[in-house]
């Protein structure tokens, strides 16, 4: 996702430099005009904006840290990825400590989305650093939520996490369907026409019924990745007191597709959870 959005970013005539643990991944950037750096540091000197898209909270503090000699006090750090409550607020600690301004700023979508600058970006933070970060959001959404100003730290990743309870939910509902369908030997797409454009009929829920149908996992958002996001859910909501059945039942089923193998795949794969592995 990091990719598409820098491309984005770039698309529309922002200088941008890039840095990814793995530089090879980055290295394709510089076609489309990009400077890919060696380190975090060299990737932050002189920026007005850092924008951070790795997998985890962990990673994105360590990359931090080792950024830490390039960044100027004042600029505007957005934090792009799901990392969960408890990590934002300890990333926001980091820029506290360094004297950056902070945006909590997950960004709802997949690589397509990234890479076609449609993401729904969500913000919390300074109201003064709205026109700093209007290009940057622009470039990589269709739309800029913003959800609270100072003294919210973590409001945008809480609310991205009630969002992805929602996704992760559908996809569980729509590979259970179909694979109750064939279980019991019903065509799926008598389901799918018998729900065709009524209150019960989606968009997601057609585009991961087709990938499923179609026996085509090729990754928008992996397995491995909607099982740490959903873990990140059932976490947040245990410290909120409340219990949530469905999303650790989908915690379960993540498990055991990403133990089958399929932790690569699409997060449409949950569906290959729902039959025993051939012996």
């Amino acid at each position: 996702m990091g990719a598409g959005m820098a491309r984005s970013m770039l698309r529309a005539g922002l200088p941008v430099r890039v840095w990814n643990r793995t530089r090879a991944k980055a290295e394709d950037l510089a076609a489309d005009g990009a400077y890919v750096a060696d380190t975090p540091a060299d990737a932050v000197t002189g920026a007005d904006v850092v924008v951070t898209m790795l997998s985890d909270g962990p990673r994105v503090l360590a990359a931090m840290r080792d950024a830490a000699g390039g960044l100027a006090p004042g600029t505007v750090w957005a934090q792009t990825a799901t990392v969960g409550d408890a990590a934002t607020a300890e990333l926001a600690g980091f820029a506290g400590e360094h004297g950056l301004a902070f945006v909590d700023a997950p960004v709802l979508g997949s690589r397509q989305p990234a890479g076609a600058g449609e993401l729904l970006v969500l913000a919390a933070g300074p109201a003064a650093v709205r026109d700093v970060l209007g290009p940057v959001f622009d470039a990589i959404g269709r739309r800029t939520t913003w959800v609270a100003e100072d003294g919210s730290t973590a409001a945008a990743s809480r609310l991205k996490l009630v969002l992805n309870s929602w996704v992760t939910a559908l996809t569980h509902a729509t590979a259970e369907s179909l694979a109750l369908a064939r279980g019991l030997g019903v065509d799926p797409r008598g389901f799918l026409d018998s729900i065709a454009g009524g209150a019960l009929d989606n968009g997601y829920l057609r585009a991961k019924a087709a990938l499923i149908l179609g026996e085509d996992y090729s990754p928008d958002f992996s397995v491995t990745n909607a099982l740490k996001d959903s873990r990140l859910i059932t976490d947040a909501a245990e410290r909120a007191g409340v219990r949530l059945d469905v999303a650790r039942a989908g915690v379960a089923r993540f498990e055991r597709a990403e133990r089958a193998g399929h932790g690569g795949k699409d997060m449409a794969a949950t569906y290959l959870a729902s039959f025993d592995a051939p012996s």
